[in-house]
């Protein structure tokens, strides 16, 4: 018997309104003392009347579209009644029958030959909702506190159909949701912070090679919702874990024959049972009489022109227009500031070559005839270099005095040869603490790269004289030491010598 994983999420979004969902509210209440950012509204005093918050709306149905979904042309919010101490109304202001959008659906690739490559996704409804507030415990567990400062807080949930088939499938789809929120700007869907939280439902079945979708949905089993997973890593993790357990129960001939739902322990990393899962009449769904159904298709014919480009699409784009590879692409565009400061220095980029005197045709012919190189040397030092001093530094691209136009013309130098690679992290470490242009660094402290032959033949007369040893060793076969004669040249001109011309000239002398 070969059992397959079957996997669905709901994921709850915190939208970053300035308001909360139907009261006027402060909606940064996480940076406030406890219990200060709230009013009889959010927390439900008797005779008040709620309002629904238009932004949340527009981002609601925005986020319908970037997900492929139909939004429906009328909607409606309800009542989900329940007793628990972060709820001080006794009910939710949710959306049951009559969600913002529907029948959606989202790609993801999945980089392993284990897994499929590819797979869509479906989307069954995108709905919004208020948040309860938030639960302290105390060290010794006796007792809890509450902050309502969350309470009324909006929230877009999410619910995927049972469409993932592993862990990782479900770590890639909240991770490229988290992507296209902050492409949207509605959420900063900090997962360490609350603002994106995850519950995965799972159950097992005996494996089926193609099944009809009517099918898939007759052999569901039972399903297990894991709670309190509040990182990709708690995620993958729990559903690995519970693959385990529900592995065990089938082959002992047990497998779940309920909905529960269970807490994922990150200190034991396990699963906990918590309570048998309830059903939908436990709700008691009843329409929200304080607020009035809603019209959406002038919403949405409003929305609709404000789509961004998407995370996907602009994978795409990067890779066919600019020549990057999959994994530069991946890096370059996971951030949508540093896809637009990739984009700014590109086309700063073309403008300093097309101004070269040994370089001649429009910026297009430039970037194209030179695309690859000039690809590779854009991500490489990106990437590889500029990242990793802003890390050291501990600067984020916001605060970062590189301006695109200043990296486009490093870029170009480096591109000329006028700079070596160890003296241009030196110039870019300079840049990125102090904002000034390449040129002038250059200048000031005589970085530029020596490419006199004449001048370079000098001090390799001078490094042969000292090493004899080592040249003559070289003249007998020890190739290796060509590498050996360009390091002491690079040490005496402090990395500025041109490596390339510096090779050439020794193998001549060496001769």
């Amino acid at each position: 018997m070969t059992l397959e994983p079957v996997i669905g999420l709901e994921i709850h979004i915190q939208l970053k309104t300035k308001s909360k969902m139907f009261c006027g509210c402060d909606n940064t209440g996480e940076d406030q003392p406890p219990n200060t950012t709230i009013c009889p509204i959010c927390m439900g005093h008797p005779g008040v009347l709620p309002a629904i918050n238009q932004k949340a709306l527009e981002w609601a149905v925005l986020a319908g579209l970037a997900l492929n979904c139909k939004i429906n042309n009328q909607s409606k919010f309800d009542r989900k009644q329940y007793f628990y101490p972060d709820l001080p109304k006794n009910y939710q202001i949710s959306q049951y029958d009559m969600p913002i959008a529907q029948d959606g659906w989202l790609d993801i690739d999945i980089p392993t030959k284990k897994e499929r490559a590819r797979a869509r996704i479906g989307i069954k409804r995108v709905h919004l909702e208020e948040d309860a507030a938030k639960l302290l415990h105390s060290p010794d567990g006796k007792y809890s506190f509450v902050d309502y400062n969350r309470a009324g807080t909006p929230l877009l949930e999410i619910v995927t159909l049972p469409d993932l088939r592993s862990p990782l499938e479900a770590k890639i789809f909240v991770q490229e949701l988290q992507r296209l929120a902050r492409y949207l700007e509605i959420s900063s869907a900090d997962m360490e912070k609350g603002h994106l939280r995850c519950d995965a439902n799972i159950s097992l079945r005996e494996a089926i090679d193609k099944p009809t979708k009517d099918k898939r949905t007759a052999r569901l089993s039972p399903k297990t919702e894991i709670k309190n997973l509040n990182s990709f890593r708690a995620l993958e993790r729990a559903l690995e874990y519970e693959i385990k357990r529900q592995t065990e129960l089938w082959k002992k001939g047990k497998p779940p024959k309920i909905q529960s739902t269970r807490g994922w322990n990150d200190a034991k990393q396990i699963t906990e049972e918590q309570r048998t899962k309830e059903e939908e009449q436990d709700y008691r769904y009843f329409p929200e009489p304080d607020l009035p159904p809603l019209s959406l298709k002038e919403l949405e014919k409003k929305m609709k022109p404000l789509l961004p480009e998407l995370p996907e699409a602009k994978r795409k784009r990067f890779m066919e227009q600019y020549g990057f590879d999959l994994s530069e692409t991946k890096i370059l565009t996971d951030d949508k500031r540093w896809a637009n400061y990739t984009e700014q220095i590109i086309s700063e980029l073309k403008a300093w070559l097309q101004s070269l005197d040994e370089v001649e045709g429009t910026e297009k012919e430039i970037w194209e005839k030179n695309k690859g190189k000039l690809a590779k040397l854009v991500a490489g030092w990106l990437i590889n270099k500029l990242s990793g001093l802003m890390a050291d530094h501990k600067i984020d691209i916001r605060r970062l005095k590189i301006t695109p136009e200043n990296f486009a013309e490093f870029i170009t130098l480096i591109y000329q040869n006028k700079i070596s690679g160890p003296t241009g992290l030196e110039i870019l470490k300079e840049m990125m603490l102090t904002g000034i242009d390449p040129s002038q660094l250059i200048e000031a402290k005589k970085l530029s790269q020596i490419s006199d032959a004449s001048e370079l033949e000098g001090l390799i007369n001078d490094i042969i004289k000292e090493h004899p040893k080592e040249a003559e060793e070289y003249k007998k076969g020890k190739i290796n030491l060509l590498q050996f004669f360009i390091g002491q040249i690079m040490k005496k001109t402090s990395g500025r010598a041109n490596p390339k011309l510096v090779g050439e000239i020794l193998k001549e002398k060496l001769k």
